[in-house]
């Protein structure tokens, strides 16, 4: 595969029924990322940015259009198959963190190797090494409830890298914290990107958006512009 399109789509449009009438959430949406590419999404509220978070995460399929990741036509595969894309190909980082309160951190960070084809002995050094990596690595006994906002983000972080993804997908990721610990967020994922990740980011704030290479906006489900932030 080239350096170009990692993830592609074409013509995208996803459409959800509400009583007898359609609602259009996505309408001829076409946006090519290249591999280790840092893009910003923004928009306003009900603009589509969910709704196409959800296509390029492989949590959803368009009603038309297609969408390539590593030149494969994923919306074509079965939802065994999608699974395996998300789990191998996708990391995934969220406003709310998602971590699973019973579970240590440690033990947070290594549930995605669960359902993925990586050995057992494999699980617990890949998870001590991701968060080593966001600065964690004193906190791996202890449970989400003991962490602050950005701790909790930062575990969330070494999670969706210990299945070493392509993409790294975030949704709004620093949504829920304090402006500081924010940008602290906001630096790691500019240093994940610096170190050849492929970066997506969807987000309302525009000083991390701006620290995209490309900046791509949407407006009532259509791709309004983009460009260098």
């Amino acid at each position: 595969m080239s350096d170009a399109g990692i993830v592609r789509l074409e013509d995208v449009g996803k459409s959800y029924p509400r009583g007898s009438q359609a609602v259009r959430a996505l309408e001829g949406v076409s946006l090519e990322v290249a591999r280790a590419e840092f893009v910003s999404v923004m928009g306003p509220s009900g603009s589509g940015k969910s709704t196409l978070l959800a296509i390029l995460g492989c949590l959803d399929r368009p009603t038309h259009g297609a969408y390539f990741l590593g030149g494969v036509a994923v919306a074509e595969l079965s939802d065994e198959a999608l699974s395996r894309i998300r789990n191998r190909s996708i990391g995934f980082v969220f406003q709310s963190f998602h971590l699973i309160p019973q579970l240590t951190v440690l033990e947070n960070v290594e549930t995605p190797l669960l359902y993925g084809d990586v050995p057992a002995e494999e699980w617990r050094p890949r998870a001590l090494a991701c968060l080593a990596r966001v600065g964690l690595s004193h906190r791996a006994d202890h449970r989400p409830s003991e962490l602050s906002g950005g701790e909790a983000q930062r575990a969330a972080v070494a999670r969706a890298l210990v299945t070493q993804p392509r993409i790294l997908l975030a949704d709004e990721p620093t949504g829920n914290l304090d402006s500081a610990t924010g940008e602290e967020i906001a630096g790691l994922l500019h240093d994940l990107h610096s170190e050849g990740r492929t970066v997506i980011l969807v987000t309302h704030n525009e000083g991390l958006a701006r620290r995209a290479q490309r900046l791509v906006r949407l407006r009532d489900g259509r791709v309004e512009g983009e460009g260098r932030p």
